[in-house]
């Protein structure tokens, strides 16, 4: 394998390489998100960072990597301080399918099997100690696995208690974390304890992106030249972090910069005090890379833009990012607050080197943001625009309006019944690789179940001639873990766009409810699909998706008016579901049907409600759990949606039964399996 991408060779991307150098400066910032487009240089970036961190000197043999002239409490001690080798910092991956044993380590069950004893045995955490954690795709990567590493990113430590072992021990490390938000979105808890985010996007300048090319495919051609060509500014740049590192502790953050510093969070509204401590940790590594003695202005514009950008996020369907209008009115407010003098009573903070123990949130993890080396970087203006709003439509069926969607609301859960075995999620049960043990199984089931294979092995010991501590194993005694936890599902919004949706301010509501169905879909990590129906068919507004923020932004611009072919939205909701069946087949569907239950119109020339029924009995014959919202209003209703929710054999909800506020319970989604 030829030498790795030089750092200093990579083309741009000013603001990802300053938010990894400050990283590696001031460890205590808390890591960096990557967020960008496929194919933008994201791993070869974080990848190429480990060469420029300085070498360590570990004590000889342990596992944990500990230094020799920290006295830690470490699981291999106590050490031998003379006993010291060097070596480079790791660079340890964390693929999207490890396991949480593989992550924090586990009971080493080949000694305590076959020696009787209690042994931990190291996970990824402890490997990346003192070095860089990288984590590709975190986005796709388990909810409690993000959780642990996390953690332990803010604690420095890692607690493992599980299967007789209780174990802690030193877990430093340089969190990374890459991800591109066209296959889902972070859950905001996450977002928030990543120290800085940094949005990478490829040039769109001719000649940048053709010097992108040439360098990668000499780098190709030839690894190990390539990377000597431009080992003198890696090396450079090594030794530049080197002094940073030893500078920073006489880095002074002044009054007047930590009132700014706090007047630029609080006209940001964010919340907590993380964005505080990590702004000020950000630019006291930032001066410490100018070779400044003291925090200035432009550190702290620096630190604000890296920052801050996710912690204004309000809603799952905000995009990430600062204005620069917002960024200009937030640094003239915290202008304003660094002239103005001190207190009564108040101290000046020692410093932003503090460890997590001074930290008022508790232990914290890293945020987000973005700059670039020696700049002020930036990232681009994000998000959404307003809602469409309302336009003055006559009362003829055939008119066309657009309307803005009613307030969203927290929803009751809508779940698939039965047991599943999709990806992880937190809206239906399933068998899973996490969650809580049920049983014991000589099939099914992942990782070992220890009690059912000792249990098992236990009555044959004297048959097998067991002599010792150890037991005497065979194939047939292993037992395996069955768990049950909660998947995430494909959950279609089939949305009834007609007229007769239209009238009455009807629609408005309707959105509404879908919007908050989508924001209840983006906490459960759900994947979704619309299909909207009007006028001459049926059309997907919206293949399915795990980017919910897409559902919600086509949804701001839907329109209605025309007749009512429901049969035609059905059929291509079906349609869609054998599509996606092939192409996930482990992922269970859920149908939520939006609809007055009228139907006006059909392709076949034939009666529109029969088509409907029709329609409506071969998803109920796939065994597509569905739920029907009944939106018809008025002192006068048909109840045609209960008739279609029955040829469904789903479960039929009035559209203010939605709300988790209004309605206890759960709704199984279909007939019991």
């Amino acid at each position: 394998m030829g030498a790795r991408f030089p750092f200093s060779a990579v083309v741009g991307h000013d603001d990802l390489r300053t938010a990894l150098v400050l990283n590696a400066v001031h460890p205590g910032i808390g890591g960096v998100l990557v967020r960008g487009e496929k194919g933008t240089a994201k791993s070869t970036v974080v990848r190429a960072l480990a060469a420029l961190l300085p070498s360590l000197d570990v004590v000889a043999g342990c596992r944990f990597g500990c230094d020799p002239a920290v006295t830690v409490d470490c699981p291999d001690g106590p050490h031998d301080a003379a006993a010291s080798e060097r070596r480079p910092a790791r660079l340890v991956e964390l693929p999207v399918g490890a396991t949480e044993d593989r992550l924090i380590g586990s009971l080493d069950l080949e000694r305590a099997l076959t020696e009787g004893v209690r042994a931990y045995q190291p996970g990824l955490l402890a490997a990346a100690h003192r070095g860089v954690l990288y984590v590709d795709e975190v986005n796709l990567l388990h909810d409690h696995l993000v959780d642990l590493l996390l953690d332990a990113a803010a604690m420095g430590r890692a607690h493992v208690e599980r299967e007789g072992v209780s174990v802690s021990h030193a877990a430093s490390f340089l969190l990374v974390g890459t991800m591109n938000p066209e296959e889902g979105e972070l859950r905001p808890q996450l977002l928030d304890r990543f120290g800085l985010t940094v949005a990478v996007r490829a040039a769109r300048d001719v000649a940048t992106r053709a010097e992108v090319v040439r360098r990668r495919l000499a780098y190709e051609a030839d690894p190990d030249g390539f990377a000597a060509r431009w080992a003198d500014e890696d090396a450079a740049l090594a030794r530049r972090i080197v002094a940073a590192r030893a500078h920073l502790p006489g880095v002074v953050l002044p009054d007047a910069e930590l009132r700014r510093i706090a007047g630029v969070c609080a006209a940001f509204d964010v919340d907590g005090m993380r964005a505080d401590l990590v702004v000020a940790r950000t630019a006291t590594a930032h001066a410490a890379w100018r070779g400044a003695d003291e925090v200035a202005e432009q550190d702290v514009e620096v630190a604000v833009r890296l920052a801050l950008p996710h912690r204004k996020r309000r809603d799952p369907f905000d995009e990430p990012g600062l204005e620069e209008d917002q960024l200009t009115d937030a640094m003239r407010q915290g202008a304003e607050h660094a002239r103005q003098p001190g207190d009564p009573g108040d101290h000046p903070e020692d410093g932003p080197g503090d460890g997590p123990d001074d930290d008022p949130d508790g232990p914290d993890g890293p945020d987000d943001g973005g700059g670039g080396p020696g700049d002020g970087g930036g990232l681009p203006p994000g998000g959404a625009g307003p809602a469409p709003e309302d336009r003055p439509a006559g009362n003829g069926s055939t008119g066309e309006r657009s309307h803005t969607p009613a307030p969203s609301f927290r929803t009751r859960l809508l779940a698939v019944p039965g047991v599943g075995e999709g990806a992880p999620g937190k809206r239906s049960r399933a068998r899973a690789r996490t969650g809580r043990v049920v049983r014991s199984s000589t099939v099914d089931g992942a990782g070992l179940h220890l009690v059912g294979t000792l249990a098992a092995a236990a009555p044959f010991q004297a048959a097998r001639g067991r002599s010792g501590p150890g037991l005497v194993l065979r194939g047939a005694d292993l037992r395996r873990s069955v768990r049950e936890g909660k998947e995430s599902n494909l959950v279609l919004f089939v949305v009834d766009a007609s007229g007769s949706m239209a009238a009455r301010q009807r629609m408005s509501a309707v959105s509404g409810a879908v919007v908050s169905l989508l924001r209840d879909a983006y906490q459960r990590r759900d994947k979704v699909g619309v299909i909207t129906f009007r006028g001459g068919g049926a059309e997907v507004a919206l293949p399915p998706t795990n980017s919910v923020d897409a559902a919600a932004a086509r949804l701001r611009g839907l329109r209605t008016g025309g007749r009512t072919p429901l049969a035609d939205g059905l059929l291509r909701a079906r349609r869609v579901l054998e599509v996606e069946r092939v192409r996930d087949p482990r992922r269970r569907p859920l149908l939520v049907l939006l609809t007055d239950g009228r139907a006006t119109a059909t392709t076949t020339g034939g009666d529109p409600m029969r088509d409907a029924l029709r329609a409506a009995g071969l998803l109920a014959a796939d065994e597509v759990a569905s739920v029907v919202v009944d939106c018809e209003s008025g002192h006068v209703r048909l109840g045609l949606a209960g008739r279609v929710a029955e040829a469904l054999a789903g479960v039929c909800l009035r559209l203010e039964e939605l709300s988790a506020d209004q309605v206890a319970g759960v709704v199984r989604a279909a007939r019991a399996a």
